[in-house]
């Protein structure tokens, strides 16, 4: 076998590990819950979504974002147990760190690895986005609709 095709383990081929550290947890305005993950979440909780909307969504631009609480955080996250809404979180807290600036500029993705942890602080761009593209794809998680979804999950092509 030779060393190009010798096998990596997963923690060596994985460009993301998540830390559960809670920093894309923090600010406000980018928790974007899209009109299939309100849907999703509302289940979760056992609410409807209008009742979802109502105690953990603000409107903004037309769209539905999650609120965030006193502290910064969307007001799921746990400090020390991370997501609340872990199973049904939406597709944004899914994708990340595999965002549209992360995938397409490798300026983006080196701010990013300052910020976040979990992504592997060797990786290259070309392999990052290789395998971000590749994730955002098998996982369903491209948005279509700028109007009702995270812009971050549109890739042009």
């Amino acid at each position: 076998m030779s060393k190009d095709e010798q096998r990596v383990t997963p923690s060596e081929a994985d460009v993301f590990d998540c830390r559960m550290c809670g920093h894309c947890c923090l600010g406000e305005g980018g928790i974007v819950v899209s009109p299939k993950d309100l849907v999703r979440i509302a289940e979760h909780l056992s609410l409807t979504p209008e009742e979802f909307a109502a105690r953990h969504g603000m409107w903004k631009d037309g769209k539905l974002f999650i609120r965030v609480g006193d502290d910064g955080y969307c007001t799921f996250f746990v400090q020390g147990s991370g997501c609340g809404v872990h199973v049904a979180k939406p597709d944004i807290c899914r994708a990340w760190p595999f965002f549209r600036g992360n995938v397409v500029d490798a300026d983006s993705l080196e701010l990013a690895k300052e910020f976040c942890p979990g992504i592997r602080h060797d990786v290259a761009h070309a392999e990052f986005a290789r395998q971000g593209r590749a994730y955002l794809t098998e996982n369903n998680l491209l948005a279509s609709d700028p109007k009702t979804e995270a812009r971050a999950l549109i890739l042009d092509d």
